[in-house]
């Protein structure tokens, strides 16, 4: 009877045990984080490195105010209910190939206020259900690969406010069918003449597209430095469609003759004269002496 006893006092913590790891689908919850139901909170805790595991029903995952610089690949690969992933304020410049895999139901992906340089090609592109990607405030973005948002058909809400971004290939944003939400001020845009297509594409779906809270603006060229981007019109980029013949280039040539010749004619004059008056003046000293 003695020895029994033990073994009647573990029962009740055994069950207990058991309904933890079923509630928290088979992962406890990782230390310095808070698990509410789907939802696990790691936020705000520097950590420097993802946590190792996750609850394998994971919806909602907060890692936003810390100090990761990198995360594994295949990090995602078990968490097939996540949703929502808070990435920001980290100190994240890249993102391993294949992360999303497996992560098919992400709809809302954070990654601003990081330190992206560049939105690489294929970035996203197992992430196929993502309806928000925000990448704003990342001061150092200076570049989207034109193939950066492929696969992203149901995406309807792209911000990329607030970088380092001077120009961005149509390319790169054609190829989604479905956005409604655009945000692109707070970069130093530089609008010449490759810069058209981009604006005719935005003016096409001003009124499926909602407003950017800050309007985009041109920083260069100086003609048009502080104009918002919309307000350019097709005759603000005349000058970029003008040809010229034939007889134009002829013309041209012609005049770039004549004024050479007209240089080549006033310094050789200019020369004479100059010997002329040498010659005189030394002529005039010889007199008086």
């Amino acid at each position: 009877g003695v020895r029994r006893r033990p073994a009647m006092l573990l029962g009740p913590w055994l069950v207990a045990a058991a309904a933890a790891v079923a509630a928290g689908g088979g992962t406890g919850c990782p230390v310095l984080c808070t698990c509410r139901g789907q939802a696990v909170d790691c936020s705000g805790q520097r950590l420097f490195s993802v946590p190792p595991e996750l609850p394998l029903d994971t919806g909602n995952l907060s890692l936003a105010h810390n100090r990761i610089a990198s995360i594994p690949p295949g990090y995602l690969a078990c968490y097939g209910q996540l949703r929502a992933l808070d990435l920001r304020n980290n100190s994240l410049a890249a993102l391993p190939a294949g992360l999303f895999r497996g992560a098919g139901r992400l709809a809302h992906l954070d990654l601003s206020y990081n330190n992206f340089s560049l939105v690489a090609a294929d970035m996203f592109l197992e992430a196929s259900g993502l309806l928000r990607l925000d990448l704003s405030h990342n001061p150092g973005l200076r570049r989207v690969h034109p193939r950066a948002f492929r696969g992203l058909d149901q995406l309807r809400e792209l911000d990329l406010s607030h970088g380092g971004l001077s120009a961005i290939g149509l390319e790169a944003l054609e190829g989604l069918p479905g956005l409604v939400g655009l945000r692109l001020g707070g970069n130093p845009w530089l609008c010449g003449c490759a810069m058209e297509p981009l604006l005719k594409w935005l003016r096409g779906r001003i009124q499926r597209c909602a407003a950017d809270s800050q309007p985009a603006e041109c920083r260069a060229p100086p003609e048009v430095a502080g104009a918002p981007l919309l307000s350019l019109t097709e005759e603000s980029f005349q000058a970029c469609h003008l040809t010229l013949t034939l007889d134009d280039y002829l013309f041209i040539a012609f005049v770039g003759f004549v004024v050479s010749i007209a240089s080549v004619a006033t310094n050789f004059l200019l020369g004479i004269t100059a010997n002329c008056c040498h010659r005189w003046s030394k002529a005039s000293e010889d007199e008086d002496v």
